[in-house]
């Protein structure tokens, strides 16, 4: 037996279909916010700067090892020059006095290597850690613009999610007064085709947008009011008004 419903509980199927188009809608906008895009671009700037950070905090790390060792290797020296100077300050014999002289001008020019290396070294390190602050302040920077793009994401969702449940509560009320086999219908032919109801306007389904053809009409206008049509092109229940052409 075909389903029948009245001609004004039909008509509410149009405002149940407006409802769930916008809450389509709005969770399409909820999947696709700008800052959303946003995040995702900053995030992957953050994630290349901590890996240039990690390695330049390692770099670093090396040429302050790198310094510690040149510093020990002055201080073994200097430590040789005063051992060597209090020795020959003390010593009496010619051929220990010429031996500490020759060691003590050896030492003269490792200690100056040594100073030429220390000196380079301590340049790389101040380098190393101006380029590593560098960076790290342009990670700050991102890491704050992602805080900021977060909150103007969770602005919008907040308010999006105020729509929605706006207008889910106005859904639950147009629901409560279809007819159950009716709503059953609609939403049956909503999950399966994407839309449950189309309103028929001078002969054209809104939710194909095409016109019905001759046959169709024919149909159509043979049914009685409160006849449960589908559309023949979108299979949503066609609900007919005075903007029908009928």
């Amino acid at each position: 037996m075909a389903l029948k419903a009245a001609p004004e509980d039909q008509a509410l199927l149009l405002e149940l279909q407006a409802l769930d188009t916008k809450l389509q809608q709005l969770g399409h906008r909820a999947a696709n916010l700008p800052e959303l895009a946003v995040i995702a671009t900053l995030a992957g700037e953050r994630d290349a700067l901590r890996v240039t950070v990690g390695e330049q905090s390692g770099a670093s790390e090396d040429a302050q090892t790198e310094l510690k060792r040149t510093e020990a290797d002055v201080a073994v020296v200097e430590a040789r020059v005063a051992r060597d100077r209090e020795r020959l300050q003390g010593s009496a014999s010619v051929k220990d006095v010429a031996a500490l002289e020759q060691e003590l001008a050896a030492l003269a020019r490792r200690q100056s290597d040594l100073e030429d290396i220390q000196l380079a070294v301590m340049e790389t390190v101040e380098e190393r850690a101006s380029v590593l602050a560098g960076s790290r302040a342009l990670l700050a920077a991102v890491e704050a613009k992602i805080v900021e793009a977060a909150g103007a994401r969770d602005a919008a969702l907040a308010e999006l999610d105020d729509e929605r449940q706006r207008a889910v509560s106005d859904r639950e009320a147009i629901a409560a007064k279809v007819p159950a086999d009716l709503l059953a219908l609609y939403e049956k032919q909503r999950a399966r085709y994407g839309i449950g109801a189309s309103l028929l306007r001078g002969g054209v389904s809104s939710a194909s947008g095409v016109a019905l053809n001759s046959s169709d009409m024919t149909v159509v206008r043979a049914a009685a009011p409160d006849d449960v049509l589908l559309c023949p092109d979108s299979s949503a229940i066609l609900v007919r008004t005075a903007e029908s052409g009928l």
